[in-house]
């Protein structure tokens, strides 16, 4: 076999390390380091792991909130070709020993801050050590050693837990091939490159805090790691320094800009700032966008697929979007299937199935899922989209997320973009409650601007210009922002929003 095409992250970050050895690569709130110290520390941790006695496709556990030496073990487990399980913190006790059950690690790394819980499982478990003082003993007293020559491009380097909103996570095994793929398309889609920071606040175990800031190490660049929302420390890199991509969830732009807008101090150049843009209300992305001087990034990519397959487009710098369609990314290819998966013509909802080189390797020891997500060579993402004849791609809804009403199918997003549009609105979600005579009727969950009261009939007034009547809400609920349930993304979580009725 031809291995001559095969490269795999070390030795691209290898390569940016020698050929930038004093560039800053990691900021943290107390350390920063250069490439060639991160370098060197990663060599040593290397050490250490293979010392315990690991080899190439075992898997450590990681749960910590965002610190240097998460994406030093990341870096670490590529020389090596471990895989690093991503704990997600914000998980039940009863979810966490599944997500660790499920990948039976050979080694365990825990922050301080979660040592206690990780303890709470009782669950016999090799190798447990913990960050800080300690773990930095134990790295240093290793020997560096050289990257494994045996690794290849498809072997595991993540296993990051999808947020599904019914069920248990499925743990979503990301390759090097991957994540060299998806470090290509922030360069090769939307200009990226070493000048450019990246500031890590989003959680580690979430696809846009370790995509982008690995992303950025192999591109050259700073990932400066923030323990959360930090909005003093983000607002203090955006006036330091130039940044590629300020990542902005839904249910936190609101915050964002207020901070920016009492910052002080002018701002360095951003290239572009949010993400799924159908999630936020247009007032909100016309503000942020218009702060940072920088488009907003209308996505839609998922934790199995990177930014692709739907990225593609931005929309103008402060202003209030009329239109959210999509994209298509680069470096893939899409289409759009019905339920016997035969490809549907333009304007017919499909479901969207994608195929290219960020693509996931599979979901960890679910083989009923994988059989299913990618039939016929594809991967099927549970999306529904409709295809305009100009290519532009726009978002109906989760598939597996209907209201059926009377025997028509009813996509809550659908309406819930109505209600974005009406200017009393913050935020709005559509969830399906059970009706005798219809079987399902959409119910309004509503977050309205300060100060402004919901005149419902005006609102259904307002729907009803808008939208078919068999899709109205059949009733309307006022709810304030933070009791809206959303998952690490941002997303809504209907099922929870449902328990209320």
């Amino acid at each position: 076999m031809n291995v001559g095409g095969a490269l795999t992250l070390p030795e691209v970050f290898l390569q940016r390390a020698r050929g930038q050895p004093e560039a800053v690569a990691l900021r943290g709130p107390q350390e920063t380091l250069t490439y060639s110290q991160l370098a060197h520390r990663v060599s040593r941790l290397a050490g250490a792991l293979r010392a315990m006695g690991l080899k190439r496709g075992d898997r450590i556990a990681a749960w910590s909130e965002n610190r240097l030496e998460y994406v030093e073990l990341e870096l670490a487990a590529a020389w090596l070709g471990l895989i690093v399980a991503c704990l997600n913190w914000r998980l039940s006790a009863q979810e966490q020993r599944h997500c660790i059950q499920l990948v039976s690690p050979s080694a365990c790394f825990v922050s301080p801050r979660y040592a206690a819980a990780l303890a709470a499982l009782e669950m016999q478990l090799p190798n447990v050590r913990t960050f800080g003082a300690d773990f930095d003993g134990w790295r240093d007293a290793a020997a560096p050693i050289e990257p494994d020559a045996k690794v290849q491009p498809e072997d595991g380097l993540v296993i990051l837990y999808t947020s599904g909103t019914t069920g248990l996570p499925k743990g979503a095994l990301v390759s090097q091939r991957a994540m060299l793929a998806r470090a290509m398309v922030f360069a090769a889609d939307y200009g990226i490159g070493g000048e450019d920071a990246f500031i890590a606040w989003s959680p580690l175990f979430h696809m846009a805090a370790t995509d982008h800031s690995l992303a950025t190490l192999l591109l050259g660049g700073e990932v400066v790691v923030c323990d959360g929302l930090d909005l003093p420390r983000i607002c203090e890199t955006l006036r330091r320094r130039p940044v590629g991509w300020l990542l902005a969830m839904p249910g936190m732009v609101d915050t964002l800009a207020h901070a920016l807008e009492n910052a002080g101090g002018p701002l360095q150049r951003v290239r572009m700032v949010g993400a799924m843009a159908d999630l936020v209300p247009p007032t909100e992305i016309a503000r942020l966008s218009g702060l940072v001087k920088a488009p907003y990034l209308n996505t839609f990519g998922s934790t199995e697929t990177g930014l692709p397959p739907a990225s593609g487009s931005l929309l103008p710098a402060g202003e209030r979007p009329t239109s959210m369609s999509k994209r298509q990314s680069s470096w893939c290819l899409l289409k759009l299937v019905d339920d016997q998966d035969r490809e549907v013509e333009d304007g017919r909802p499909g479901e969207m199935a994608m195929r290219g080189p960020t693509l996931f390797s599979g979901y960890w020891g679910n083989d009923a899922a994988n059989a299913q997500a990618f039939r016929g060579g594809w991967f099927h993402m549970g999306d529904v989209f409709v295809r305009r004849p100009d290519g532009r791609l726009d978002f109906v809804d989760r598939l597996k997320y209907l209201i059926k009403s009377g025997g028509e199918n009813i996509y809550p997003a659908e309406i819930e973009r109505v209600l974005l549009s009406h200017p009393s609105v913050h935020d709005a979600a559509i969830v399906r409650r059970a009706d005798a005579r219809w079987g399902e009727i959409p119910v309004a969950f509503i977050v309205m601007r300060d100060g402004t009261a919901l005149d419902a009939d005006a609102m259904l007034a307002f729907c009803r210009e808008r939208l078919a009547s068999y899709k109205l809400p059949r009733e309307f609920r006022v709810i304030a922002a933070k009791d809206l349930p959303r998952n690490s993304t941002g997303k809504i979580l209907r099922h929870e929003l449902e328990k209320r009725l």
